[in-house]
């Protein structure tokens, strides 16, 4: 990998990065990596092998992603150095507004697993489009991995299980149809084989008749049947008339990097901000675990938030001043807010449900093709509702809609609500792929994504090394709530942030696994072609390859 990055091996690190020349699948589960690498050997590319991936992920972490949930994606194309931008978001029904909420009693907060928390899924499409768009195989070729996981069944994962043990009376208490991903009325333990036939004939049916025999078929009735049983508004014409959207990314240079986000309504401009606040201080130059370093890091981050709350929405419907927002001169004018001595008092302002489970991976085949890909339910399970004879949950990501009137996030028949799933890509100086990246978990992400390009480029950190590293995590109501703080930074760098006004609180064990997101990242050496692979060691996954 020549300079890229420094390959000294460091005992701290969990495990070793993984090299590879011909591919690597990077993700939480597995058995799912090796799905996407099987569709590499077989001549697929990036794009092929993440739909096959994704669609795995569905089957064995139904904690956090599935048919019922969204998608993002980047896709880097090796041959002309073009990065392109994939929405895969659903949009809120078009019966449902603010007066039909408020007249429901829910005129100041809608429960963030309410029946009308459900927007359109806008997965299955988002798979066909990424395979249209970026592929060269079809959903008959890359879902029979996903069809005989959910048939013959696989062992659960540690992680997983405990995720799942987690949503239990979610899912008891969501719909009649709860048994569908319980084992004996409980979630599956560690090392149980889970089978879901139901979802494993919704799978067969895309594979046949694709994004139609979903939205227009069996499943798009009984999704329709369980939303109307439960009180919500949805109705077969929202789902007929879903569509992604192929948006350019945004970006902003680091270090001479580009670094790439999906456009709003994707939060992915929060960590662009942040970055480019940073470009203002030499990071190389403070030690990674500093006070001074994180403190940093954690203000530029806090501005970024404070941006994107205020600003990021559907642009189909609002317009959201991205080219203001990361301009240098307001990458300066934020800057100057940050005191070196103190935290920032920013002022209060939107309010909104916080997520924590999704399914980030990373796929780059042997021509350095690039695909990040980002699939979510939001909260868990999300609502944990799920439709007759299909297996899989309903997404609540409505919750993220604001019920304030007056923002540019307020809920809307047929609008997309602010989205927390973000992948992100990194070019180097001369338009090659430098990293292909993502760090899933709600309001981590931006957070994750500042902190492992930090790593990457001022550190020169390999993937695994930049994943490994002990992270922070604003929670709860970022840019205000408290900084989790992960085991492995030294006390006195804790007590120093606390000094400077920060709320902070320590974080280890199994709370790492929530706290502070699930990264995946690989990396390309332009002149040898050589990937180097990380897998996050907070999760159960794996940077498999070949």
């Amino acid at each position: 990998m020549g300079g890229m990055f420094d390959h000294t091996f460091r005992y701290e690190s969990r495990r070793s990065a993984v090299y590879a020349r011909h591919g690597i699948v990077a993700a939480s589960h597995p058995l799912a990596a090796q799905i996407g690498l099987e569709v590499l050997r077989g001549g697929g590319n990036a794009a092929d092998a993440a739909v096959a991936t994704a669609a795995a992920l569905a089957v064995v972490e139904p904690t956090g992603t599935g048919l019922g949930g969204d998608c993002f994606a980047l896709y880097y194309d090796a041959a002309t150095k073009q990065v392109s931008g994939l929405n895969g978001s659903g949009r809120a029904p078009a019966a449902l507004n603010l007066d039909v909420l408020a007249a429901e009693g829910f005129g100041e907060e809608l429960p963030r697993h309410h029946v009308n928390t459900v927007t359109v899924p806008g997965t299955v499409a988002g798979w066909a489009d990424t395979l249209e768009r970026f592929g060269t195989m079809t959903l008959a070729e890359v879902l029979p991995g996903a069809i005989a996981l959910a048939e013959e069944g696989s062992p659960i994962a540690p992680v997983i299980a405990a995720l799942w043990q987690n949503e239990e009376d979610k899912i008891r208490g969501a719909s009649s149809n709860a048994a569908e991903l319980l084992i004996d009325g409980r979630a599956p333990r560690a090392g149980e084989i889970w089978r879901n036939p139901g979802q494993a004939s919704v799978l067969r049916e895309i594979a046949e008749g694709g994004p139609a025999a979903f939205y227009e078929g069996r499943a798009g009735a009984e999704i329709v049947r369980v939303i109307e049983e439960l009180g919500g508004h949805m109705a077969a014409s929202d789902l007929a008339a879903h569509h992604s959207t192929f948006d350019d990314p945004i970006s902003t240079t680091y270090r001479g990097h580009t670094v790439y986000e999906c456009a709003p309504n994707g939060q992915g401009i929060a960590a662009l901000i942040g970055l480019n606040i940073l470009e203002g201080y030499d990071l190389a130059e403070l030690p990674r675990r500093s006070p001074e370093r994180l403190h940093t890091m954690i203000e530029a981050i806090r501005l970024g938030f404070s941006e994107a709350r205020a600003h990021v929405a559907d642009p189909a419907i609002e317009e959201v001043p991205v080219e203001r927002l990361l301009s240098d001169a307001h990458a300066s004018e934020l800057r100057g807010m940050i005191d070196p001595a103190a935290r920032l008092d920013l002022a209060r302002g939107l309010e909104l449900s916080v997520g924590s489970d999704t399914v980030y991976f990373s796929v780059v085949d042997g021509d350095g093709n690039a695909c990040s890909f980002i699939n979510s339910n939001y909260n868990g399970t999300g609502t944990a509702i799920v439709p007759r004879g299909c297996g899989f949950p309903l997404q609540n990501r409505g919750a993220g809609f604001s019920l304030d009137p007056s923002h540019p996030n307020a809920l809307a028949p047929g609008k997309r609500p602010y989205h927390t799933i973000i992948p992100s890509m990194i070019t180097d100086a001369n338009g090659e792929l430098f990293a292909c990246f993502g760090v899933m978990g709600g309001w981590m992400q931006p957070q994750g994504h500042l902190q492992v390009a930090a790593g990457l480029i001022d550190d020169r950190l390999d993937p695994q090394a930049a994943l490994d590293e002990p992270r922070f995590c604003i929670s709860t109501d970022p840019p205000h709530g408290p900084v989790n703080l992960e085991e492995g930074l030294p006390d006195e760098t804790v007590a120093a942030l606390a000094g400077l006004g920060h709320e902070v609180v320590r974080v280890d064990g199994i709370r790492r696994t929530s706290v502070f997101g699930k990264g995946q990242v690989i990396a390309r050496d332009p002149g040898t072609g050589v990937l180097v692979g990380g897998s996050d060691p907070r999760a159960d996954g794996v940077a498999a390859a070949y």
